[in-house]
């Protein structure tokens, strides 16, 4: 559009607004004939050059008519369906149904002048969960990151292994991976790599922000982890001054990280085991943008000039990687990698122990010992002191372990925390003197901080008390630990169908089903199972003529069912009964 149809424009668009009411179109019609374009185009051509008054605010923009205990009500049951697998079960539209059939909530408002009450839209209440910060997208949002540090080089490293997507070693030295040939189409091929692909392992310290890479093959492996973390730790050359064992070792909860092997190897060396929770890769961020430099830095070159073993590879990444830590500013220290990690103290910097000492420390697994009366444990021939170790008592058990620092004067007990991550305390070797005297040593205990609650966190924990009817957090775990249900049992989510009246229906005619019925004959009782059973009842009645008597009436059996009758009999008053007992004896003695 050139200036003069921009003016022509301008022109139309003042003689519009000028216009009396009704005769617009006609200016409108007039200009598009002028510029011989559509009444559609000048329109949105229009809009680019005029200046539209800006849209007044309703005076009630920003209230709702949702009030906020309601809002909250309704967000807690949906939370309430979300929260067992993170799938959200019910929807807006059935949460207020069931509050409102519970006469829980309101949610609407009654017309003053006809008094007819209005519900409020779905929509309407989804926009006022928003303005309240309490709609389940909100509140499911991560919570916010933590900004970690560490206290100085070696204190804490991170570790992670990832597979090449770009290369496999073949026989004949590193090939790259062309899409077309490698792709999830077709299994067959990467099947046959399998053994031959390239997995790269990346150790950072945290702090200086030095790397550390190494390539092997095959797969993620606990023995392919160890071996990396020992040649990392490892004194190398004049140019390479990064060595040392970490203090702590940040990891994911892969298979091989969270391995019986590197376990052992961790806390022989007594280097504390931080394992993220699932899917929370961010925890260990600075290891995973490193994987991206070296993709970027030195995997790169491989295209250009192709290695013929294993061992160049690892030799090529050992060169750029000397390079790279000594040459490339950090963002965060401006200095140089190896510059900072070089700011590392004596006290700082343990040196570890010889590779086939990290490899025996390896499959050192702990062993349990029995803790004696006297506060003592047996372990590789001698007697530690663990009187030092936290809440210890007489017959617990503890896992030992070797101490690669003395090996035979201290050993280390293995706890698990507060936290449920392993700690480690070093025992000492009880050195007998010429009195028999022990010596004991101390532990060493950790702090921990915390972030401040978010808005959304401060909600779901008001919501978790209202789902519970409770007045404070303590409480509201409590109640959850004991399963009471969710509003004190107020919501029954069914009772919007209870409530609904269904049809009566016709009955339908059938056909009797005619069933014998079996009839059941129970055997008849002898007079002496008849008389072990009434003796008891009749007490001081009984007699040897009451026997004679029951053998006289019943001379086939008693049933079960005429012991009641018989009994009454029995205990007439004697003159009714006087009279048969005579006549049994007169009978008797006529015979």
């Amino acid at each position: 559009m050139n200036p003069v149809q921009t003016q022509q424009l301008a022109q139309i668009a003042q003689r519009a607004a000028n216009a009396p009411h009704g005769q617009r179109t006609a200016i409108y019609k007039a200009g598009a004939a002028e510029l011989g374009v559509s009444l559609q185009t000048l329109q949105r051509k229009l809009k680019e050059v005029a200046v539209s008054k800006p849209r007044k605010r309703r005076s009630d923009a920003g209230n709702s008519a949702l009030p906020l205990d309601e809002a909250r009500m309704i967000s807690a049951v949906l939370l309430e369906s979300i929260r067992a697998n993170n799938k959200q079960l019910s929807t807006i539209e059935r949460a207020v149904e069931r509050l409102r059939s519970n006469n829980l909530i309101l949610a609407g408002r009654v017309d003053e002048g006809s008094g007819a009450f209005r519900p409020l839209t779905n929509s309407a209440i989804s926009r006022a969960l928003r303005t309240y910060k309490l709609h389940p997208e909100q509140l499911l949002h991560d919570a916010p990151a933590v900004s970690l540090a560490s206290k100085h080089p070696n204190h804490v490293w991170q570790v992670d292994a990832s597979i090449s997507t770009q290369f496999y070693l073949a026989d004949d030295g590193a090939r790259v991976m062309l899409k077309a040939e490698f792709y999830d189409g077709k299994p067959g091929n990467l099947k046959k790599i399998e053994r031959q692909r390239l997995w790269r392992y990346v150790i950072t310290d945290h702090t200086s922000g030095t790397l550390y890479v190494e390539y092997v093959l095959g797969a993620e492996s606990a023995e392919n982890l160890c071996n990396v973390l020992i040649n990392a730790m490892q004194k190398r050359s004049e140019s390479d001054p990064f060595h040392g064992v970490p203090w702590m070792l940040m990891t994911d909860p892969g298979a091989a990280m969270t391995s019986g092997i590197f376990r052992n190897l961790c806390r022989a060396m007594s280097i504390e085991l931080i394992i993220n929770q699932v899917g929370n890769a961010r925890a260990k961020g600075q290891v995973e943008q490193a994987h991206n430099i070296v993709e970027r830095e030195f995997e790169s070159a491989l295209k250009f000039q192709a290695a013929t073993s294993l061992e160049q590879i690892n030799s090529w990444a050992g060169q750029w990687m000397r390079y790279f830590n000594a040459t490339s500013i950090h963002t965060r220290t401006r200095r140089s990698r190896y510059g900072v990690w070089q700011m590392i103290k004596q006290d700082e910097l343990r040196l570890a122990p010889s590779v086939e000492v990290c490899r025996e420390l390896a499959v050192s697994t702990p062993e349990q010992r029995k803790v004696s009366n006297l506060l003592r444990v047996s372990f590789r021939g001698d007697q530690f002191d663990v009187s030092s170790v936290q809440d210890v008592m007489v017959g617990d058990k503890l896992l030992i372990t070797r101490n690669c620092w003395r090996d035979k004067d201290s050993a280390i007990v293995v706890m698990i925390g507060a936290d449920g991550r392993e700690h480690y305390h070093v025992v000492d070797r009880i050195g007998m003197d010429q009195f028999g005297f022990a010596q004991t040593a101390a532990t060493i205990g950790e702090q921990y901080k915390r972030h401040a609650e978010t808005p959304a966190q401060t909600s779901r924990k008001l919501l978790e008390q209202i789902a519970t009817g409770t007045t404070n957090e303590a409480d509201a775990q409590a109640a959850r630990k004991a399963k009471t249900l969710p509003f004190g049992g107020l919501i029954d989510p069914h009772k919007h169908v209870t409530d609904t009246v269904l049809p009566a229906y016709l009955p339908r005619r059938g056909t009797s089903l005619n069933v014998n019925v079996p009839t059941v004959e129970h055997a008849l009782l002898s007079h002496v199972e008849a008389a072990k059973l009434l003796r008891p009842r009749m007490a001081n009645l009984w007699s040897a003529e009451t026997f004679n008597w029951l053998q006289q009436q019943y001379p086939e059996g008693i049933a079960q069912e005429q012991l009641d009758t018989i009994e009454a009999e029995l205990k007439r008053p004697v003159e009714v009964m006087r009279k048969p007992l005579s006549l049994v004896r007169a009978a008797v003695g006529g015979e």
